[in-house]
């Protein structure tokens, strides 16, 4: 399978190296397109089988699937730009950008709505992806294809604002709270760095308790919090300062 990506930034660029470190696309199959030509070069220096070229109609000529990683303020002009043919299959990384829009811009029978999160230039993206006009092994290809680079899971559009909220925003909840913690521990005489690897770590590991488990936050919890001891007193403090509902209210005001 041939595929083009047009846009080499964060998210186009990351999604190239993931694919070229896949089992699935050879890198040799992959084209990214860019207007920028040190994109390119950087991309190309880190793996020279990718081809690249800052034609976007070159680039999707003769690809089986396009990629388009653009802003989504440029998306008609890009696709204008484009003769995608109804074969071709379409994957939009742009937020907010619906099928109904897609399609006024394309002739693509197969489209695919795409939401990494920024954790894909590590290979732990939690993607989103809807689909339209696709077949039971189109949409399996493209949840292998990212679940290389993460996890992937597939969802109606409908529920792509919710989603997109706890995953690609939540992203940086979660950061926040790192640094929240980091600043706690300087305070407390740790050294910074010291202190964010720390609690990387502990958010890494409260996550793959999570994933590699049949379990439940709750139940974690209750692990670490004995009667009269020291987590408990932290959790109860956090809730005192209204902890979960400013998280769930920041999801809610995101998805809006």
């Amino acid at each position: 399978m041939k595929i083009a990506i047009i846009g080499a930034g964060n998210m186009g660029g990351a999604i190239a190296r993931g694919l070229a470190q896949g089992s699935i696309i050879q890198a040799d199959e992959i084209t990214v397109a860019n207007r920028s030509i040190g994109k390119l070069e950087a991309l190309k220096a880190e793996y020279p089988e990718i081809c690249i070229t800052s034609d976007n109609a070159e680039a999707t000529k003769t690809a089986d699937m396009i990629i388009l990683a653009v802003k989504p303020w440029l998306m008609e002009t890009v696709m204008k730009g484009l003769d995608i043919a109804k074969e071709q299959i379409v994957v939009s990384v742009a937020a907010g950008i619906t099928f109904e829009t897609l399609a006024q811009y394309s002739k693509a029978e197969t489209m695919f709505r795409v939401i990494p999160n920024t954790a894909i230039s590590q290979l732990e993206s939690m993607t989103l992806i809807a689909s339209h006009g696709a077949g039971k092994e189109q949409e399996q290809l493209m949840l292998d294809i990212f679940n290389e680079m993460g996890m992937a899971m597939l969802i109606p559009e409908s529920q792509i604002a919710a989603t997109t909220a706890l995953t690609s925003c939540g992203i940086a909840y979660v950061l926040k709270y790192i640094q929240a913690a980091m600043q706690a521990g300087i305070e407390m005489g740790v050294y910074p760095k010291d202190a964010m690897k720390m609690v990387a770590q502990s958010v890494k590991g409260a996550a793959e308790l999570i994933l590699k488990n049949d379990t439940h936050p709750s139940v974690e919890i209750d692990k670490v919090t004995t009667p009269g001891g020291i987590t408990i007193k932290g959790i109860n403090e956090l809730e005192h300062d209204g902890y979960t509902s400013a998280i769930i209210n920041a999801i809610k005001a995101s998805k809006q």
